[in-house]
């Protein structure tokens, strides 16, 4: 069993487990280069609502490490570069506000890093903490036993800390809750069998992997007790947003009355949004159907439809798990 980390900052540079090379290779990047932590954060090097929150607050960070005259400028620059990077995860833009704040409270450029640097440790150290209290809030919600499904990825590499569904399940799985974990493949990416099938391992938990296609037909089978998922954004009304695949599971859920719940922290609250027809969802590139793993596996030109995210309305969701408190309907967040 291998000591993984999702993200650490050490002699003030980033360092992160390049994801997209597990589970078959842990590479770990080291960079003080705001301009690769943002193509990391763009190729799913890093990846997870949470992680790119951090990674992005410390992607700001680096960029002030070097004294200029033009501190508004490099500042404004890394901002900018950073808030293109991923459209959907609100995380990323509370952190790199959160951010500006401490920008706007300081003048000098010494200064300036060292309080960065502070804040952008305060909100990695902050979701840590947060990761602790959404499991303690949602461990109830399971009877002894439980067999749970779950999609993409929502564990320590999709945090700062132990993660947000995920360590609902470890929790509960510790304390005899949760018996057994179907992992959704998650295509067209395999998060889900290449990360959370890792991260399953790592933590001793029985599971297996599924097709995403195969989810109704266990359900009919009576073989899942519960389906939990992250989220990227959740609007105020609490429709959520999350990787795609799991509006077609939050579907099923009703069918078969399974009950279906959303784990995240309140920072991924987008409280300007009212509801999930105003959450922006970032499209991908062709290549991320046609190629698995830089493997070609079907042709370039054939044109694909290819959104990161879908939205579930709020009436599909049994309850929202913050580390805040357990959310119920009806959702006024």
């Amino acid at each position: 069993m291998s000591d993984f980390f999702s993200l650490k900052f050490e002699n003030d540079k980033l360092v992160f487990i390049d994801q997209t090379k597990l589970p078959l290779e842990e590479e770990y990047i080291v960079t003080d280069n705001y301009e690769r932590i943002a193509i990391a954060i763009e190729r799913l090097e890093i990846r997870g609502a949470p992680a790119i929150g951090i990674a992005a607050a410390y992607g700001i960070t680096v960029a002030m490490k070097q004294n200029t005259n033009e501190a508004t400028s490099q500042f404004n620059n890394a901002f900018e570069r950073l808030a293109r990077t991923r459209p959907t995860a609100v995380n990323l833009f509370w952190a790199l506000e959160e951010m500006k704040k401490v920008f706007g409270q300081n003048s000098k450029q010494e200064e300036i890093y060292n309080e960065m640097k502070k804040r952008a440790i305060e909100i990695h150290n902050n979701d840590i903490d947060s990761c602790e209290a959404i499991a303690a809030n949602g461990i109830e919600l399971f009877a002894k036993d439980s067999v749970v499904l779950t999609h993409c990825n929502t564990g320590q590499l999709a945090t700062g800390g132990a993660g947000t569904a995920f360590n609902v399940i470890q929790r509960a799985f510790e304390d005899g809750r949760v018996s057994k974990v179907y992992a959704d493949e998650t295509r067209p990416l395999l998060q889900g069998s290449r990360l959370t099938a890792f991260e399953l391992s790592q933590a001793s938990i029985p599971f297996e992997i599924v097709p995403d296609s195969a989810a109704a037909f266990l359900m009919k089978q009576r073989q899942i007790d519960a389906v939990i998922v992250g989220a990227d954004r959740i609007a105020k009304n609490g429709d959520s947003a999350n990787k795609i695949g799991t509006y077609n599971l939050a579907i099923l859920c009703k069918y078969y009355n399974i009950p279906f719940y959303v784990a995240a922290p309140v920072s991924t609250v987008d409280y300007s949004t009212p509801n999930g027809d105003h959450i922006e969802i970032e499209m991908r590139g062709n290549e991320e159907v046609s190629h698995i793993r830089g493997v070609q596996v079907t042709k370039s030109e054939y044109p694909a439809y290819t959104p990161a995210f879908d939205v579930t309305p709020n009436e599909l969701i049994t309850a929202i798990i913050t580390d805040k408190k357990l959310y119920q309907p009806p959702y006024d967040l």
